[in-house]
């Protein structure tokens, strides 16, 4: 488990294919900017929320719906915050490691 700025992130699984990690974003919290070195697949665990910054500068705000999931290719370099006064961000995000 890591935490850090508000946000906690859980290795619920590991092989040597993929990773799935439960990260829960406190109102206020934020995941610190970071890569991502694989292909990706996030699943909300609830619906809300979150603003993902892009180390270009850009942002973008990410409407999750609980269980509706999205994919990102490798390569992206980002922070979370989670904006909200009241509302915790939970996702699963599943890493494909090979």
């Amino acid at each position: 488990m890591t935490q850090q700025s508000g946000s906690t992130g859980t290795v619920q699984l590991e092989t040597e294919v993929l990773r799935a990690t439960e990260w829960v974003i406190e109102p206020g919290g934020a995941i610190p900017m970071h890569p991502h070195n694989y292909d990706y697949v996030v699943v909300p665990m609830m619906t809300g929320t979150m603003h993902v910054l892009n180390s270009d500068g850009t942002e973008i705000v990410a409407n999750l719906v609980s269980g509706q999931s999205y994919t990102r290719a490798a390569g992206a370099e980002h922070r979370i915050e989670n904006r909200s006064a009241d509302t915790t961000v939970v996702f699963v995000e599943i890493e494909r490691l090979a």
